[in-house]
């Protein structure tokens, strides 16, 4: 499949929580008045991703305040975060994609080279992650892959496409609630 555009159409799909099995995404964009953001990372044991999920987690009211929501995209096992959290740990869900069928489906790319996956932006971000005690976990996907955000309708109109172009290129919490009004 090629890259996804602004004004086209997500495809639906079914996905796997830690928590729960067999999840509509359309119906989970229709759950919220507002928009919805997909935001796709690597995976739970990322320090990069932890960074972005626990910031998120706790500004998260900017995001409610929208009408909107969001949703995290991982590699990871939904048996292995379950473990790891319990429901209601996070104001959003993780969408558990061990097989990354929604990366290839949506041609969310992996860098070329570990040099490929890091520019002043992720190099700051890693710091500000270390420096908030964040520590690498387990390995899990694929360690190359890039992130990508998408927003929607509830009809899973796209009004924002964006492919990460770094491990870190991903919109902070402020400029994401910005992309969901």
């Amino acid at each position: 499949m090629a890259k996804l555009q602004t004004g086209e159409k997500m495809p639906d799909f079914t996905y796997d929580t830690p928590f729960a099995a067999g999840v509509a995404f359309s119906d989970t964009a229709r759950r919220v008045t507002g928009r919805t953001a997909l935001v796709f990372l690597r995976y739970y044991g990322c320090t990069l991703c932890q960074y972005d999920i626990h910031r998120h987690a706790k500004e998260y009211g900017q995001i409610a305040a929208t009408g909107g929501q969001m949703l995290v995209v991982l590699q990871s096992d939904p048996k292995k975060l379950a473990a790891q959290l319990k429901p209601g740990d996070l104001p959003f869900d993780i969408v558990c994609d061990p097989e990354a069928r929604l990366y290839q489906q949506l041609d969310i790319r992996p860098a070329a080279s570990q040099a490929g996956l890091a520019d002043a932006g992720t190099i700051l971000k890693i710091a500000k992650a270390k420096a908030g005690g964040f520590t690498h976990g387990d390995y899990e996907g694929d360690e190359l892959q890039l992130p990508a955000v998408f927003v929607m309708e509830q009809d899973l109109t796209l009004t924002h496409v964006h492919y990460g172009k770094s491990a870190g290129d991903v919109p902070d919490t402020k400029a994401l609630a910005a992309l969901l009004r």
